[in-house]
């Protein structure tokens, strides 16, 4: 990315609002009563009122995205990967909506800047470290740690359960399963001094961070973070 598009580039967060809205009235009225089941939302407490937030999710199913959007009470921008946009007809709802896309291989400076400029409007971001979708965590990359270090921002992590085999029609077999369940957990920050962390430390951050979402999983979807007693807190500090 060159200089003119970093300096270029700006987040108008009111522009968004009112397609957002539309977008959210769809998903209540028609995509979730008949397409996907949700059965619980815990801790929606934990998220702010106001002010920037990132949202640090597990990622299973390519519902989750949604899934995180419908339930929290404010607009928040989740990123992707670039591909989605390219899927017909799905892929109309993160551009209408202002999904920041992502090219996964290497570092992506446009997307970084894309963040950073939502996250200094003071609004949340939705973030999936592992960067594609399983069903046990993989190991995740530092984007979290880097946004939230930079701009001094909340990190929630948020557990997803139960989403495989949505979207599905309400009269299908997969409504007779348990639907899906969604944590917030409690908001964490990382220190002050931790503002320009080097690439080492960052991936201490990013593996704190991503035991405590562990820990708020059960056993079987842990995967890279299984074991629990590897986890450290030396990087960050609750709300």
């Amino acid at each position: 990315m060159n200089k003119t598009t970093h300096l270029s580039y700006h987040y108008d967060h009111q522009s968004w609002e009112s397609r957002r809205r539309f977008l959210r009235f769809l998903m209540r009225v028609i995509g979730f009563p008949f397409l996907l089941r949700l059965d619980r939302v815990d801790g929606i407490e934990n998220i702010p009122a106001e002010g920037p937030a990132i949202l640090m999710m597990n990622h299973i199913a390519f519902v989750d995205s949604l899934v995180v959007v419908h339930t929290v009470p404010r607009n928040i921008v989740p990123l992707a990967k670039i591909e989605v946009f390219d899927y017909p007809v799905v892929g109309l709802v993160p551009q209408l909506w202002g999904v920041i896309p992502v090219q996964r291989d290497g570092v992506d400076r446009q997307a970084i800047q894309r963040s950073l400029a939502v996250l200094r409007a003071g609004e949340i971001l939705l973030v999936a470290p592992e960067g594609t979708r399983n069903s046990v965590m993989q190991e995740g990359k530092e984007g979290v740690a880097y946004l939230a270090s930079r701009t001094g921002s909340p990190v929630i992590p948020v557990a997803i359960e139960g989403t495989e085999g949505f979207p599905a029609f309400r009269l299908s077999s997969r409504w007779k399963l348990p639907g899906a369940i969604i944590r917030f957990g409690r908001p964490l920050r990382y220190h002050p001094d931790l503002q320009r962390a080097r690439t080492s430390t960052l991936r201490k951050m990013t593996d704190e961070a991503m035991y405590i979402l562990a820990g708020m999983l059960p056993e079987n979807r842990r995967g890279f973070y299984a074991d629990l007693s590897m986890a450290t807190s030396e990087t960050i500090q609750y709300i």
